[in-house]
Parts: C-alpha cells; sequence; structure tokens
C-alpha cells in the first residue's frame, strides 16, 4: 500500500467514519444560484405526482428585518433542475420563518411557519396555509389561512417544575445578586400569555398509524420544547405536556415498533454540546426529562427519518462548534446506537456553513436532503441519496 494509500485510511480510521459508495449519491444542486441575501431553514416535501417542493425563508436578516418571507422552488419530476423561485407566504411588515411543508392526512399540502411579532422569537405567532392545488408548476393555490393557537394551563408551569427536579444538578447558577436560571424559567411559565406565545416549528410534522399529527415546536423563551397535538387532521391543535430540559429546542420525533416515541433535539444549554434525547410513551402527550447521548451538537438544528425499511437516518453537525461539517448517520436498533456514515458536506474554512437540514424519501426509495449553504454568497442545497438498505 502506498503512502497515500495509507494516509487515506488512517485519517478515516481517526474520524472513525464510513464513506457510503460513491453511487449512494446520486446528485446534488443548489436549489438556486447563490446571493448576497440571508435564506435558512429549508423544508421539502414529495407530492403525490412525483414532484418535489421546498421551501426556506429569505431576507436581509431573520427576526429583527421586516422583509423575511417565505420563499420555495420546485423541482417536476424528470426534470434535472429547480424550477425558478417563486413566493410562498409573506405577512407584510413582519418577519416570516422557520417554514415547514408536509402533506396531511387527506394528502393537502400544509405549510406551517413563524410569523415574528415584535422582532422577538418569544413573541412569535403559528401561522398555516392549505392548498388542494399544489401539484402544477408554479407555487400551490392555497384554499385555508389560519394562526394555530396553543393554551397551555397551569400543568405547563407545573410540568416544568417537576421536569427541573428530576434532571441532574449542573451546579450552574448566576451571579450572587441574580435568581437562578430555573426561577426565571418558572416564573415566566406562571404568566398565561408568555406560555402562549413564541412557539415556533422546525421539524415537519410525524403522522401516528392512527392518524394523529405530531408538530414538534420549540421555545427561545423558555429554551425547550412540546408537541403540538392534532387528532382531527389540523382543524385544531393543543399540547403536550412540556418537553423539560436545559436547552432542549427542535424535536426530531422517531416512532420505534413498540410505539415508544422518541424525541431527539439540538442542544442550547451549558456545554459540553450534545444531541438531546426525550421519550413519550403515551403517544405524545407526556415526556421524560431530557438527557444527552453521545452525538455531538454545536447548537444547531438536526433533521430525522425512519425509513420505510426501518433503519433511522440522522443529520446533523458532527461536532461541538461550528457548521462547517454535515454528516448522515443511521440507526438500525431504532435509535440505541449511530454509526456515522457518510460526511454530506465538509469545509475546511469554519466559516462556511452547511446546517439546518431536512429529510424525505420519496416513493422510489431515495433519500432527499436540503440544507442552508453558506460559503462566499447562500443558498439552499438540494442533495439526492439512494436507497439505503436495511442491511
Amino acid at each position: 500500500m502506498n503512502k497515500t494509500k495509507t494516509a487515506v485510511l488512517l485519517a478515516l480510521l481517526l474520524l472513525d467514519v464510513t464513506i457510503l459508495p460513491a453511487q449512494k449519491l446520486v446528485d446534488s444542486q443548489l436549489v438556486f444560484p447563490p446571493q448576497e441575501k440571508h435564506v435558512h431553514s429549508s423544508s421539502i416535501v414529495a407530492c403525490p405526482n412525483g414532484d418535489l417542493l421546498a421551501c426556506w425563508f429569505e431576507g436581509s436578516g431573520e427576526r429583527s428585518a421586516d422583509d423575511v418571507r417565505i420563499r420555495g422552488a420546485r423541482l417536476i419530476r424528470g426534470a434535472k433542475s429547480w424550477s425558478p423561485v417563486f413566493e410562498m407566504a409573506d405577512t407584510p411588515d413582519y418577519p416570516d420563518c422557520n417554514p415547514v411543508l408536509f402533506l396531511d392526512n387527506e394528502q393537502r399540502l400544509v405549510l406551517i411557519w413563524a410569523v415574528v411579532r415584535a422582532n422577538r422569537w418569544e413573541a412569535a405567532e403559528l401561522k398555516y396555509r392549505i392548498s388542494n392545488d399544489f401539484q402544477k408548476a408554479g407555487p400551490p393555490q392555497w384554499q385555508w389561512q389560519d394562526i394555530i393557537l396553543l393554551k397551555n394551563k397551569d400543568r405547563f408551569r407545573d410540568t416544568i417544575r417537576e421536569g427541573f427536579d428530576k434532571l441532574p444538578s449542573t451546579g450552574h447558577t448566576w451571579a450572587e445578586y441574580a435568581p437562578e436560571y430555573e426561577r426565571l424559567i418558572l416564573e415566566s411559565a406562571a404568566d398565561a400569555v408568555k406560555r402562549e406565545m413564541g412557539w415556533m416549528p422546525r421539524i415537519a410534522p410525524t403522522i401516528l398509524p392512527g392518524g394523529r399529527i405530531l408538530l414538534p415546536l420549540y421555545s427561545d423563551g423558555f429554551n425547550l420544547s412540546l408537541i403540538a397535538i392534532s387528532d382531527d387532521n389540523g382543524a385544531t391543535w393543543r399540547p403536550s405536556a412540556p418537553i423539560v430540559g436545559r436547552g432542549n429546542v427542535q424535536p426530531v420525533i422517531f416512532r420505534r415498533k413498540s410505539a415508544e416515541l422518541l424525541a431527539l433535539m439540538r442542544d442550547n444549554g451549558n456545554p459540553p454540546g450534545r444531541i438531546m434525547q426525550s421519550s413519550s410513551r403515551d403517544n405524545g402527550e407526556t415526556w421524560s426529562p431530557v438527557m444527552d447521548i453521545d452525538l455531538p451538537n454545536p447548537g444547531a438544528s438536526i433533521a430525522g427519518l425512519v425509513l420505510e425499511n426501518g433503519v433511522w437516518c440522522l443529520v446533523f453537525n458532527d461536532q461541538e462548534e461550528g457548521r462547517f461539517n454535515l454528516s448522515l448517520a443511521l440507526s438500525r436498533d431504532e435509535g440505541r446506537s449511530w454509526v456515522i456514515k457518510m460526511i454530506i458536506e465538509k469545509s475546511a474554512d469554519e466559516k462556511n456553513q452547511f446546517s439546518y437540514p431536512a429529510i424525505i424519501q420519496s416513493a422510489d426509495g431515495r433519500i432527499h436532503l436540503t440544507y442552508t449553504w453558506r460559503r462566499d454568497k447562500k443558498s439552499i442545497k438540494h442533495v439526492i441519496l439512494d436507497e439505503i438498505h436495511k442491511e
């Protein structure tokens, strides 16, 4: 073996990474040419006719920029490139952020996003649109639009208090004259206005076998998550008990064969940065206290999917700091262990970012990813991977 091959093999061993065969990567392209505007937080859905629809938010900033709107594009079945960008939603004079797309139980297209009021994340409001006419060229034709209201009652405060009592002590308190972190959260949880506002989407819903829709939500104000539950195909929503932890946001829901649900979350808490985990045994109504798992997280969103063959996929930034390395991990034991199988994109320049992934599986078995792509300019990237086999 020559020196070059030896060096490559040693590097792979040190990284503990198994690269997928080249044929696993079917295609990758930018959805639109790189630009100066801020583009972020994409979502993607496969239409029944084989088209792909993607969306993201775009503007001169995020919550502080009132020109932020939801934009989208379509990859028509059989086409080699994405359509020109079109408008998906825009609330005049307010930032529109964090869109998610999914098909409901009636195969209608649903778009849910956060409208940021007063330019504060903690004042965000959930908005949604529904379309029965979304499989033609151009943007969907929307038939319905409304807001989603979630009434958190006193149980919200009580569950947070009980959850904090069950979490291990970190020893982290604030300065001598300032209250502890938990006390501030509990004071806010007792405020009926604060606990109903600021819930934002990021990850597309999980639909259970019985039709229940579980929409993952999080709050930058409370720095934790909950699930919006609908048992009538999105006509009404109610909140689950909060998923209590210190900085667990943007949950991704997996369902085990036993019907237990597992939520993996971004870490916005204290070091070390780790993907965080909670579970539910009652279809998302209540959740166990949050704990870290072994996978690193730099405070960046993750995405996951249970494939048709039962294999679990997880896409995340595989490091404690920075967003310049996006990886794919697989689990064949329902999330009890993960193996890094592919570096999707990596840069030697830590200023570059590949983050906030979305993942779906199309009818042909292929895996589709979209994510925020930032080098000198910015775009959304679409990557297609060949079907991942069970063994």
